[in-house]
């Protein structure tokens, strides 16, 4: 049973780790420097207006699903380490794991909540912004980074166990 489970996981885990290598990536490559050009005011308020649309349905199945999914590929690994493409299996989930999921919980979900209590017109507002902005970004990169490397990784893994 587990040899039919795990490449539909597999599969799932590097198709969640590049959706949201994607999402990362173009909030390094343009979103957040888009919204820097912008008011500060503005700024803020469309950020926060993104951080309330992105908690839907579709976007949790992908993120957290794809958690679960490395958290089982994770465990699973440990018991078959030598077989065929079993490491990289353990290294992109544990890249998707601590470099994606664990980051944005401790880094990027706190900067987010000190973010919607700001009011966008309020005198001091613009500095809160530029603060914000220089600690997310530099997590959102580790994201980045790290959902990449999950991916190539399981692509690796799919490649190696035929």
């Amino acid at each position: 049973m587990i040899e039919r489970i795990l490449p539909i996981l597999t599969f799932f885990s590097a198709m969640g780790s590049g959706l949201i290598a994607g999402l990362f990536f173009a909030f390094s490559v343009f979103m957040m420097t888009a919204l820097a050009r912008l008011p500060s005011a503005q700024g803020i308020a469309a950020m926060q207006s993104i951080n309330v649309t992105i908690l839907n349905p579709l976007f949790g199945l992908v993120f957290t699903g794809t958690a679960v999914a490395c958290l089982f590929l994770a465990i699973t690994s440990c018991f078959r380490l030598g077989e065929a493409g079993t490491g990289y299996l353990l290294i992109g989930s544990l890249s998707y794991l601590i470099g994606s999921f664990l980051v944005t919980i401790v880094f990027n979900v706190p900067l987010n909540d000190s973010l919607a209590a700001i009011d966008p017109s309020a005198e001091g507002s613009s500095g809160q912004w530029a603060r914000y902005i220089a600690s997310w970004m530099p997590w959102n990169h580790v994201r980045t980074v790290a959902t990449l490397a999950a991916l190539a990784s399981f692509f690796m893994a799919f490649r190696l166990s035929g």
